[in-house]
């Protein structure tokens, strides 16, 4: 059975890419173009999965997963960083803010659906 799972990436193309990914694999696929507009999406729903870029404008993913941690619908909900940022530091920060996983970009889409397979658990 498919999962909810919302991609928040400032770049289209990476949305698609990743939408084109695990919609193929069954999964129902939310977009959001920045943290902001992730916000108002999650306002009022509940999703499996957020798969959030880090370096965005209006809100970057490690605010953005702070923001989530902060709210009762989404304090257990599943984030994965996906990011060029690779550095123990960034990693660390974005543990510390709630986030549950991190793929470095560029990622090949069987590394993804990997990664989304053993978070959600099937």
């Amino acid at each position: 059975m498919g999962k909810t799972i919302i991609t928040v990436d400032d770049a289209s193309t990476m949305r698609k890419m990743i939408s084109f990914t695990l919609k193929a694999a069954g999964h129902e696929i939310l977009e959001a173009g920045d943290g902001v507009e992730a916000l108002t999406t999650l306002k009022d729903r509940s999703v499996d999965l957020v798969i959030t870029d880090v370096n965005m404008p209006n809100m970057d993913g490690i605010t953005l997963t702070r923001n989530l941690r902060a709210s009762q619908l989404h304090q257990k909900t599943p984030i994965i960083l996906l990011t060029t940022e690779s550095s123990p530091e960034k990693k660390a920060e974005g543990k510390a803010a709630g986030a549950t996983g991190w793929v470095v970009k560029p990622f090949q889409q069987e590394q993804l659906l990997a990664v989304v397979a053993k978070v959600l658990g099937i």
